[in-house]
C-alpha cells in the first residue's frame, strides 16, 4: 500500500493543486526535549473540492510534476471557516 500522510490545507490557490502542512512531534536524541517538525507537501486535486483548512488525506503516487508526488484521497473534516483580525488604525 502506499505512503498516506494527514494534514492541513494551507493552501488552495493553484489550479488542480493544494499544499498539505503535516507536522509531527518528535524528541531530541541528547536533550530529550520535545519539539514540533512541519513539512510541506504539494498534492494532486483533481476535482478542486479541498478548500484551506481542510484537514485531508494524501497518497504518494508516481511523480506529477517536479513537486508534486502525492494525491488527494479525501477529505476528513472541512473547514470551519477562517478568523480574520482587524488591521488597527
Amino acid at each position: 500500500m502506499a505512503h498516506t500522510l494527514i494534514g492541513t490545507v494551507i493552501s488552495d490557490k493553484r489550479d488542480k493543486t493544494i499544499t498539505v502542512s503535516i507536522a509531527s512531534r518528535e524528541t531530541h536524541p541528547l536533550y530529550r526535549k520535545q519539539y514540533t517538525k512541519t513539512r510541506k507537501y504539494t498534492a494532486h486535486d483533481e476535482k478542486n473540492e479541498a478548500k484551506v483548512g481542510d484537514r485531508v488525506e494524501i497518497s504518494e503516487i508516481r511523480p506529477i510534476s517536479k513537486t508534486k508526488a502525492y494525491n488527494l484521497v479525501k477529505i476528513i473534516e472541512k473547514s470551519r471557516g477562517r478568523v480574520e483580525l482587524k488591521e488597527e488604525v
